[in-house]
């Protein structure tokens, strides 16, 4: 109980703030200036890049809008590619599958290729590592439990209900199940490291803890399709998220953030309108 009402203490956030900023001081003191402004720009840049790239080439319309275009370029006749696609059972989980490519190419795999190959900088510096995960576990849970008890609540509104999951037939069976919760967790690791990886640590040198207020901003922006609440919380939840990547020096506390409160958000309206589990378990 002790190390609870410690960590909630809002002089212990004070504090990580300003080790962050002295970390970043440090750092910045032995960098040269020409260099690290170089740095920024291409962070900057590529982020601008990659949320263009997903924002846009996300949607199933522009899956449906490639395909036509393959086949005039195949000349395929009697749009059979169009027409095989509209008549699968999995179209709309194929549509997914394309939704979260976009998110993987746009959020992990290229913000990977510019550190690698652009900056010339290890991986690790950008929070894909174990890190100090142990040590911040206490936080995790704190910033993860509220949320997910939030979520039960909210579970029982008929707009919850009905806006998860995102798949509407997750519930037809284990395998579509399966197959969409594979798709929705790699696409929170490659979100979680675009935000509190290659933008945060890209930043955090030159801006220190301000870093984690440049990242909240499109990390707000790409939750507002979503539900005003959890639009909402996702400022706060951005904060958090991003005082403890730094502090941890790893993404991993946050994917597994996200996916257990994902994964109860989508088995909770399964429940109230799905007949999840019951009907599963016959």
């Amino acid at each position: 109980m002790v190390k609870i009402l410690s960590a909630l203490n809002p002089k212990q956030i004070l504090s990580a703030i300003r080790a962050i900023d002295d970390e970043a001081k440090i750092e910045r003191s032995k960098l040269n200036d020409d260099a690290e402004r170089n740095r920024v720009w291409w962070i900057i840049a590529i982020a601008c890049i990659c949320l263009l790239l997903v924002h846009y080439l996300k949607y199933s319309s522009i899956l449906v809008d490639t395909i036509r275009l393959a086949e005039n370029w195949f000349n395929i006749s009697n749009s059979q590619w169009s027409r095989d696609f509209f008549a699968n059972p999995y179209r709309e989980l194929l549509g997914y599958v394309w939704w979260g490519f976009w998110n993987i190419f746009g959020f992990l795999i290229l913000p990977m290729l510019t550190i690698k190959f652009i900056l010339k900088q290890p991986l690790k510096n950008y929070g894909w590592q174990i890190g100090s995960i142990k040590q911040h576990w206490l936080g995790y849970v704190l910033l993860a439990s509220p949320i997910m008890f939030f979520a039960f609540l909210v579970s029982f509104r008929e707009d919850f209900a009905n806006h998860y999951p995102f798949y509407n037939l997750a519930h037809k069976s284990w395998l579509d199940l399966l197959l969409w919760e594979c798709i929705y967790i790699l696409q929170f690791v490659a979100v979680e490291f675009f935000f509190r990886g290659f933008l945060l640590n890209g930043l955090r040198i030159p801006f220190g803890s301000l870093s984690i207020a440049v990242m909240c901003l499109p990390y707000l922006m790409l939750h507002f399709p979503k539900l005003w609440l959890e639009s909402f919380g996702a400022i706060s939840f951005g904060f958090f998220l991003g005082v403890l990547a730094l502090r941890s020096k790893s993404i991993w506390g946050g994917v597994g953030v996200h996916i257990a409160i994902a994964v109860m958000m989508d088995c909770m309206a399964m429940m109230q309108t799905k007949g999840f589990p019951e009907q599963w378990m016959r």
